[in-house]
């Protein structure tokens, strides 16, 4: 008569029966240059003297001197922000602004400051915004919300650093009011099939002064004050700063510039 094998044991004696094992593929003799790619190299882009300067390759939207790369939204006459000391300062009766140029994917770099003065709590203090495409008039398109993040309440997808109404941005990074702040965007624009329908979504990838707010986020759609967001086709689109009409002191930009990406 056999004597039964010890629980521990037996189980053990299973596992080695029904666990597979799983010898690596043999892989033929290579050397490290078969794995080395040397061709196409990458073009050579220079960076700026300075870090958020503009590389060799970017257009520059607005350089401290000139407003021309910009036309007002309503009837696309030139802009009519206002340009002093190095700086752009939003008309807020001259409504929102955008882009000459259309663009489909790009970086983009926007530096912007709210006043030390700035009055108003919530959505009413140092709004703006960065639409990275504008679909139409008004407010139409995907924005990249601007306000006073600096101990200032508000709901959280609509804090600076959201994808308005869509994203909540993973850190607050706000500096104060007064002090220069820095947006780097990556932007992968929508493309649509033939009939209108997404293809592929938009995604954006944000730091706000240096720290990563969204991560190639997908969005859902435009961005909307009231309902829920939804795609309608386009191929490139300028890009727009948002005149808000809150009361409280105007805002300013600038160091602008953008790069094509494929």
């Amino acid at each position: 008569m056999l004597t039964p094998l010890p629980k521990l044991l037996f189980a053990a004696s299973l596992l080695l029966v029904i666990t597979p094992t799983y010898a690596q593929t043999a892989q033929p003799k290579t050397k490290p240059e078969d794995t080395e790619i040397w061709k196409p190299e990458p073009k050579v882009v220079t960076p700026a003297a300075e870090c958020n300067g503009a590389p060799s390759d970017a257009l520059v939207l607005f350089d401290g001197k000139s407003i021309d790369q910009w036309v007002d939204v309503k009837d696309h006459q030139p802009a009519t922000w206002d340009v002093h000391d190095g700086v752009m300062t939003v008309n807020k009766k001259g409504g929102n602004i955008e882009t000459k140029r259309s663009f489909k994917n790009y970086q983009l770099h926007v530096e912007y400051k709210i006043p030390a003065s700035i009055t108003g709590t919530g959505q009413g203090r140092g709004n703006s915004g960065i639409f990275l495409a504008s679909t139409g008039p008004g407010d139409d398109g995907y924005e990249l919300q601007v306000l006073d993040g600096y101990n200032n309440p508000t709901y959280v997808n609509g804090m600076v650093g959201s994808l308005y109404k869509q994203a909540i941005p993973l850190a607050n990074a706000s500096r104060k009011p007064g002090e220069w702040q820095a947006y780097d965007i990556v932007w992968t624009a929508p493309t649509f099939n033939d009939d209108g329908t997404v293809k592929t979504p938009a995604y954006a990838t944000v730091f706000l002064n240096g720290v990563l707010v969204e991560n190639h986020f997908e969005l859902k759609g435009q961005t909307l004050y009231i309902g829920k967001p939804f795609y309608k086709k386009y191929d490139s689109a300028p890009i727009k700063l948002q005149a808000h009409g809150d009361k409280s002191e105007p805002m300013s930009f600038r160091n602008i510039w953008v790069r094509d990406l494929p």
